[in-house]
C-alpha cells in the first residue's frame, strides 16, 4: 500500500481547500518527508508544509438479539498539506 491512502472530503477539510490546504488520509508509518514527496509527485504541485495527526478509533456499540457487542474504529492518520500559492489540487477530476 502506498504513503496515501485516501483524500479527505469533508465539510471542514473543504474549507481549508480555499485556503490552499488539502487534507489526506495516509499510512501510519508515513513521515512528512514522504507524504511532501508522493503529494508533488502525484498531483504536481509544490507543498509547502505537512502537519500530521493520528485520529483515535471511536468506541461503538450495539444492541443485536444475543446481547450488546462493543468494539472499536479503527485509529487512522491524517494529513493536512498546504501548496505554494496558484496549485490547486482537484480531487473530483480523474487522475
Amino acid at each position: 500500500m502506498g504513503v496515501l491512502v485516501k483524500p479527505l472530503v469533508t465539510e471542514k477539510a473543504s474549507a481549508l481547500n480555499e485556503h490552499g490546504k488539502y487534507g489526506f488520509v495516509v499510512s501510519r508509518k508515513a513521515n512528512k518527508v514522504q507524504i511532501k514527496k508522493e503529494v508533488e509527485k502525484t498531483y504536481g504541485v509544490t507543498v509547502e508544509s505537512v502537519n500530521t495527526l493520528v485520529q483515535p478509533g471511536k468506541s461503538k456499540s450495539r444492541y443485536t438479539k444475543s446481547g450488546m457487542i462493543e468494539g472499536r474504529t479503527p485509529a487512522y492518520k491524517k494529513a493536512i498539506v498546504k501548496v505554494a500559492d496558484g496549485d490547486i489540487i482537484d480531487f473530483y477530476s480523474g487522475i
